[in-house]
This record gives structure tokens, C-alpha cells and sequence, in this order.
């Protein structure tokens, strides 16, 4: 569902965060899942943890790092780090994906290494909102979380 509203408004609203990290902590709760809550809530700050130096960077944006996160609460500590794995290299495929469609996929790539050899020295110029370098990201957090879930 947060993959549809990002596509549809490149937002992912706080009450469906909100209702996931719940949804999660109340399984564990009541021992639906294999979790303990305190592992449901290990596996929200781990979540956490992992994207927030991305948003800081300017590469998520908020409701994606409280997506994962909250998705941590479904997944535990141990999966939501191969999610993350997964979102990061589902990640890297849209974004191909979406320089292709736009036909900015040298000068992505070459921006791309740019970041990497200035360790975020242009991210300014990256994110610029002229750019036009934002994409949906919760699908590729879906993907991964996904293929976490399914590899337990």
C-alpha cells in the first residue's frame, strides 16, 4: 500500500507508518510472530538507524526512513538489515531505471561517482530541486522488505 501512495503522491503519510510499527509491536505482543516486542522494537530502531545517514544526506526522505522503520517491527533486527540490502539494490535499479526514462543516465552516473569520490561533496547539486533526481523509493523498501520476509 505505501509503494501505491508513494507512486501516486510521492509522500508516505504518518498515519500509515504509524499503523505498521503498531500492527508490528501488537503481533509480537501477542505472540503472533516469532518476535518479542522488545525484539520488534530492536528491529524499529535498527530500521531507523540504517536510513536515517541517507535521509541526512538528502538521498530518502523522511516517511521513507519512518517506513523502514516501522517495517523493523514486522521484520526484527536481524531481517531488517537484509532488507535493507534488498531496498538498497532495489533502490539502485529504479533509479536506473528512472535516469533511463528521463534520459539523465550519464550524467546520473556520472553525478552518482562524483558522490562517491567526493564523499557527498555535490549533494547539494544533486538534490537541487531543478534536478529533477527524486523518485518513489517506498517500492524499492517494499521489495526489500519482501524478499527479507519471504527468505526467513
Amino acid at each position: 500500500m505505501s509503494a501505491i501512495i508513494d507512486l501516486r503522491s510521492r509522500r508516505v503519510p504518518n498515519p500509515l507508518t504509524l499503523g505498521i510499527a503498531l500492527l508490528g509491536i501488537a503481533l509480537a505482543a501477542m505472540h503472533v510472530t516469532n518476535l518479542s516486542v522488545a525484539a520488534a522494537l530492536a528491529g524499529f530502531a535498527i530500521g531507523l538507524a540504517l536510513m536515517v545517514p541517507g535521509h541526512l544526506v538528502g538521498a530518502t526522505g523522511a516517511g521513507d526512513v519512518k517506513l523502514f522503520a516501522a517495517i523493523g517491527t514486522l521484520l526484527g533486527p536481524a531481517h531488517i538489515v537484509v532488507a535493507f540490502v534488498y531496498t538498497a539494490l532495489a533502490g539502485g535499479i529504479v533509479a536506473l531505471v528512472v535516469a533511463a526514462r528521463r534520459r539523465r543516465l550519464r550524467e546520473t552516473m556520472g553525478r552518482t561517482a562524483a558522490l562517491v569520490r567526493t564523499a557527498g561533496g555535490n549533494v547539494a547539486d544533486i538534490e537541487h530541486a531543478s534536478a529533477d533526481n527524486r523518485f518513489a523509493y517506498a517500492p524499492a523498501i517494499a521489495i526489500g522488505a519482501l524478499i527479507a520476509a519471504l527468505s526467513f
